[in-house]
Parts: structure tokens; sequence; C-alpha cells
């Protein structure tokens, strides 16, 4: 199968991860099999268009971008994802896949940036987590926790210092937005001197929960 059922295929500021700030095109996969509490993409678990990977690529092309994001709900839970990745990649664009880490990730191109979200207890899907995803993450992949609570925030760092995750590749605390104040983490962050990276949703706060941005 060479095709994709897609939701939207959007140009805006990159929100979140390494990236953040830069013009990025972002293609939203349909469809996941979780359901997080704090999910900002319920309108992506149904619906959507089916498109050929070819009209995919074609649709990238029509923004003057170095970076695209694959996203959804869960890229993953598309077989033809990983065919997409590799032919972004093969067009020369700095390609990242955002990830809820349920689903396997050893069959992504090495040349695609794998944003790994580990769920936590906060989610209320962290028996999703799929450990065996570690093991395949390279230097230059990223790992994200969203932050709901104290309690998620104290879970994170028993993970972190469990599967030595910073030793890996960078590492994420994001706050889930309107749940815990971003100063609050920074807080904790600083306190106990974590090698990790603060990160808040930048589209959030430029543009609040807007689909499409």
């Amino acid at each position: 199968m060479n095709r994709l059922r897609i939701t939207e295929i959007f140009f805006s500021l990159q929100g979140e991860t390494r990236t953040v700030g830069l013009p990025t095109v972002f293609v939203r996969l349909t469809g996941c099999p979780l359901r997080c509490q704090y999910c900002d993409t319920a309108y992506a678990f149904q619906g959507g268009t089916w498109y050929e990977i070819e009209a995919i690529l074609a649709e990238v092309k029509k923004y003057k971008a170095q970076y695209v994001t694959v996203t959804g709900g869960e890229p993953l839970a598309q077989k033809a994802c990983v065919a997409l990745l590799s032919r972004l990649c093969d067009e020369g664009y700095e390609v990242s896949l955002e990830t809820s880490g349920a689903l396997d990730i050893a069959q992504v191109d090495a040349r695609v940036v794998k944003v790994v979200d580990v769920k936590t207890p906060g989610s209320q899907e962290v028996d999703k987590n799929r450990w065996e995803n570690i093991s395949h993450l390279l230097p230059h992949d990223q790992v994200k926790f969203v932050i709901c609570s104290e309690t998620d925030y104290e879970w994170s760092k028993q993970v972190l210092a469990e599967h030595a995750l910073t030793d890996r590749c960078q590492v994420l605390f994001s706050p889930s937005y309107q749940q815990i104040a971003p100063g609050e983490l920074a807080d904790w962050i600083l306190r106990d001197q974590l090698p990790v990276r603060l990160q808040i949703q930048l589209h959030k706060y430029l543009w609040g929960d807007v689909q499409g941005r």
C-alpha cells in the first residue's frame, strides 16, 4: 500500500523540539490508538483524505521549507508512513517524526529525527509505552515527557535514571498546556540540576489551540 490517510498538510513555525521557531511543513496523518487526556489533536482521530505518497510530496514542495515534520494522530499506525519518511529524506528535507512511543520505531529510516513521547502517568496512557524502543534511539533523536503534575515529574526523573536516557539522546520536559505552569517545571529542573531541555509549545503561545498552526 503506497497511500496514507491525511488530516492536513500545512506550513507553520515548529512549536517544539530542537528546531523550535523554524518554518516547517507539517504532514498530519489520521488515526491514533491512544487517548491521552491532554490530546490537542483529537480532530485527527477520524476522517482524513487518502493521498498517494507522490501527491504528499507534491503538496510539501509547494512550500520553500527545509524542515518537514510527520505527525498525527499516531503516524506509525499507518504502515506506509515508513516509506513516506524515507521518500522525504530522499528529497533532501530534514525530516522529523512525532510518535507516541507506543509503536515499533525500529524500521524508521535512520536519517529521520525521531521525537518519541514517553507517556507519563498523567497522560492516562502510561501502560502503552513500548520500552523496547529505547534501544533504537540514535544520538540525533529526542525523547519527550509531557509533565502534568509533580508526580509526573518525579516519575520522569526515575525513568531518566533507569534507562540512562540523557546518555542516548536529548531529553525534553514539557509542561502540559494549562495544567502546570512552565515556570514551576523550570524551577524543579534547576533544583534537581537535570540535564534536560525545558520545552514549551511555542505555537500555543502564538496562536492558542488553532488547528493547522
